[in-house]
């Protein structure tokens, strides 16, 4: 059993090889990167890859964790700060338009990771974990709209993600195959669906 210091070290390692993993897995794609692939494409060899991860499985659900659990802070931090229903939706906005057009390829990965579960049992765990957590992100987000514009939410947390993840969905497929209205797109049908 590891010692917490020892342990402690090893996430933080865990964190900076998943962090390191990141770019390659959302260029590649799960089903075209290997940790072979990964280690040629970062600083750390294949050896201290599988010494920290047990096998590529591992390596993509730390990574898209570490990755969809900064968003979460990201977008928690915004509802936090936000004192006005314009304020709220300034910031909001502006960062779900500068995340699709800077990290689309990091939400694609979370997408093909996604995608993956409905075929591989190993990921569903994850996957569901990390769904439950950008559901509650999306909820909270909603639920101060809501509370600055001083009406009820009309619908449902399940709904409500199903309803911006997926309209953010659609318009990073839009966005990935080069459609230049992608963002303007997306940032009007999400007006749409905010409460107000």
């Amino acid at each position: 059993m590891l010692k917490a210091g020892a342990a402690e070290k090893a996430a933080e390692r865990r964190a900076e090889l998943a962090e390191a993993a990141l770019q390659t897995l959302s260029t590649l794609g799960y089903a075209r990167t290997s940790l072979r692939d990964i280690a040629q494409n970062s600083v750390f060899s294949h050896g201290v890859l599988h010494y920290y991860f047990t096998d590529k499985v591992d390596l993509i659900t730390a990574c898209v964790r570490q990755y969809k659990a900064r968003c979460v802070t990201r977008y928690d931090q915004i509802t936090a700060d936000a004192m006005t229903y314009e304020e709220l939706e300034r910031g909001f906005l502006d960062s779900l338009a500068r995340t699709l057009r800077d990290e689309a390829p990091m939400h694609r990965l979370w997408y093909d990771l996604r995608a993956q579960a409905l075929f591989e049992p190993c990921f569903r765990d994850d996957v569901a974990a990390i769904d439950r957590s950008l559901e509650s992100m999306v909820w909270r987000i909603v639920s101060r709209f809501a509370e600055l514009a001083g009406k009820p939410v009309a619908l449902p947390p399940p709904v409500m993600y199903a309803a911006v993840d997926g309209l953010f969905q659609h318009c990073l497929i839009k966005h990935l195959s080069g459609d230049a209205g992608a963002v303007d797109e997306m940032l009007m049908l999400v007006r749409q669906v905010l409460p107000r």
